[in-house]
């Protein structure tokens, strides 16, 4: 048999065997430090310049690597767009996580506009980064959609996962976005703060409108009845003005 089942290692990549040789491929932590594979220092320093602003993955047989595979993971469109909304709509600190290498992060992190980014991280570094800044007090919302996000996804205070994404990832999330696009974290946002809104001014005229009921029944201004059919009546026009969309 030429090639073997594949077994796949989160986070790191994946094992198989060609006609009984071992066959690994996968980043150069998993590659080099992992699983020991060799590659002539001269080889290896041509190839670094070519991988510039590309993710590689390294081929390795039975120890030796043999190839490179220089992945180009470009924006996606509105990306850029969705994070100054985010800003806007109050979120103060957007941090990119992401296994790439430095270089390709960096890049990345710059078209997009994030505040911050961290590169080449384990599942085990991302759940570490939440727990730390969820130790400052400070509210986390974490979005992933991978196997390599769902711890950090769980610890986080809110969870969300895209549609597209792995099921562990949905099954640890707080929230499903049924929509891979990102701009519905920004819509899901928008209406939160609806709600919270709406929320609040409705308790604010309700607390108001029986408070002036109870003030005029116990003053004899009003009948009872009439304060009665006042309370249930402005209780049915607070509920058809609630009823209405919180996106226009």
């Amino acid at each position: 048999m030429r090639h073997a089942a594949v077994e796949y290692i989160v986070a790191h990549g994946i094992t198989s065997s060609i006609e009984g040789r071992r066959a690994i491929i996968g980043s150069a932590h998993f590659v080099f430090e992992d699983e020991g594979a060799q590659l002539e220092s001269d080889i290896k320093e041509q190839i670094e310049p070519q991988m510039q602003g590309l993710s590689p993955l390294y081929l390795a047989v039975d120890g030796k690597v043999v190839g490179v595979l220089g992945i180009e993971g470009p924006l996606k469109p509105g990306v850029r767009e969705v994070i100054a909304d985010l800003h806007a709509l109050g979120v103060k600190h957007v941090v990119m996580f992401t296994g790439d290498s430095e270089r390709t992060a960096e890049r990345i992190a710059r078209e997009a506009g994030v505040d911050e980014f961290k590169a080449e991280l384990l599942p085990e570094d991302k759940y570490a980064y939440v727990e730390r800044i969820k130790g400052e007090e400070r509210h986390v919302a974490m979005v992933g959609d991978g196997v390599n996000d769902s711890s950090a996804l769980g610890l986080a205070d809110v969870g969300l996962a895209m549609g597209g994404g792995s099921d562990i990832a949905k099954e640890v999330a707080d929230i499903i976005l049924t929509d891979t696009d990102l701009a519905a974290i920004v819509r899901l946002r928008r209406m939160s703060q609806g709600l919270v809104d709406r929320l609040t001014s409705s308790y604010s005229k309700v607390m108001l409108t029986n408070s002036a009921l109870l003030a005029l029944g116990i003053t004899g201004a009003i009948a009872s009845q009439a304060s009665s059919l006042l309370h249930n009546g402005s209780t049915i026009a607070y509920s058809l003005s609630n009823a209405k969309a919180y996106l226009r």
